[in-house]
C-alpha cells in the first residue's frame, strides 16, 4: 500500500473532525474558560474562579426559582407524558390488525412534534385566552366557573406549559415506545397465551420488562429535553420583559440561562448557569439508569 493510499482514508473524514473541532469542542471548552471570569460583550473583566458558580448556588435570586419551576414542568410536563405514551403505543400495537387507520392515528400522534414550536404556542395563547379562550369557554359555560387567566396566574402559568408539552411530545414517545414494542418476539406472548395468562398480566412481566431499555432511552431524552425548556415560556409569557410572567412562575433555567447571557449580556454568568445545568443533568441520568439497570434485574 502506497503512502497516499494509507494517507487518503484519514483525509476523507477531516472535514467531520475540522468542523467538529472548531464548532462543537472548542465552544464547549471556551465556555467552561469564560465561566471562571466576569466577562461581558466587551471582553473579560477580570479572573474570580468560582465566583459564578458560588453566587448562583448561594445569593441569586432567580437561579433557584428557574430550577424549581424546571423541575416542576419535568415531572408535569416531560415525565408525566410516559404515562400516557406506553398505553397508547400498546393500544396501536396490539390493535395493528383490527385497528382501522393506524397508520393515520400514527401519523396524527407525531404531528404536533415537528409543528413549529412558535407555531404551537401562539395556537396555545388562543386557547389559554381569558376572553376568549376556548378552555375558559368550557371552564365557564359547561361547569359554570368564574374564567381563569391561565397565563397570568401564578398558580396556572407552569400547568399551561405542562399542557402545552404533553401535547407536543405525548405522540413523540408514543411512537418511540411503538418501535420498541414491535421489536418484542410475539413467541412471547404465544407462550404466555398457553399459560392462561391475562393482557395485563403479560404486559406487565412481557412487556415492561422487554421495554426497559426504551424506557431508559425515551426518560432520558425527556430528561434533557425537560430540563433545557426555554421555547414555550418565552414565546408564550412574553420573552424578556416578562422574565417568565407573574412571579416568575414561568421562569426556566434555559430561559435564565438565555436571559443572563444575551440579554444581559453576562457570559461568564451565563456559562457558569449552563455547566451547572449540565452536572444536574448528567446526575439524573445517572439516577434514571441505575433505576432502570435495577428493574431489569
Amino acid at each position: 500500500m502506497t503512502k497516499q493510499e494509507k494517507i487518503a482514508p484519514y483525509i476523507f473524514v477531516s472535514p467531520f473532525f475540522i468542523l467538529f473541532l472548531i464548532f462543537a469542542l472548542y465552544p464547549i471548552l471556551y465556555s467552561v474558560y469564560i465561566s471562571f471570569f466576569k466577562w461581558t460583550v466587551s471582553g473579560p473583566q477580570g479572573f474570580i474562579g468560582l465566583t459564578n458558580y458560588k453566587n448562583l448556588l448561594t445569593i441569586d435570586p432567580f437561579f433557584f426559582k428557574s430550577l424549581s419551576n424546571t423541575v416542576w414542568l419535568l415531572i408535569f410536563g416531560s415525565l408525566l407524558q410516559h404515562l400516557f405514551a406506553i398505553p397508547l403505543a400498546i393500544l396501536l400495537n396490539n390493535g395493528r390488525d383490527a385497528l382501522k387507520g393506524r397508520d393515520f392515528f400514527k401519523t396524527t400522534f407525531f404531528l404536533p412534534y415537528i409543528t413549529s414550536t412558535v407555531s404551537v404556542t401562539l395556537i396555545f395563547a388562543q386557547l389559554f385566552d381569558m376572553n376568549y379562550g376556548w378552555l375558559n369557554y368550557i371552564w365557564v359555560n359547561l361547569f359554570n366557573q368564574e374564567a381563569v387567566n391561565w397565563l397570568q396566574n401564578p398558580d396556572t402559568i407552569k400547568s399551561s406549559l405542562a399542557i402545552m408539552l404533553n401535547w407536543r411530545f405525548i405522540g413523540w414517545n408514543t411512537i418511540i415506545y411503538l418501535a420498541g414494542l414491535q421489536a418484542i418476539p410475539h413467541s412471547l406472548y404465544e407462550a404466555a397465551d398457553i399459560d392462561g395468562a391475562g393482557p395485563i398480566a403479560k404486559h406487565w412481566f412481557i412487556t415492561l420488562p422487554q421495554l426497559i431499555p426504551i424506557i431508559f432511552f425515551a426518560v432520558t431524552m425527556s430528561i434533557i429535553g425537560g430540563m433545557q425548556v426555554f421555547d414555550e415560556p418565552f414565546v408564550l409569557l412574553g420573552g424578556y420583559e416578562q422574565m417568565g410572567g407573574n412571579m416568575n412562575s414561568g421562569l426556566t433555567s434555559a430561559f435564565y440561562l438565555m436571559f443572563t447571557g444575551f440579554k444581559a449580556s453576562r457570559f461568564g454568568k451565563g456559562s457558569a448557569i449552563a455547566w451547572l445545568l449540565f452536572f444536574i443533568i448528567f446526575i439524573m441520568t445517572v439516577i434514571n439508569r441505575k433505576i432502570t439497570k435495577a428493574l431489569e434485574k
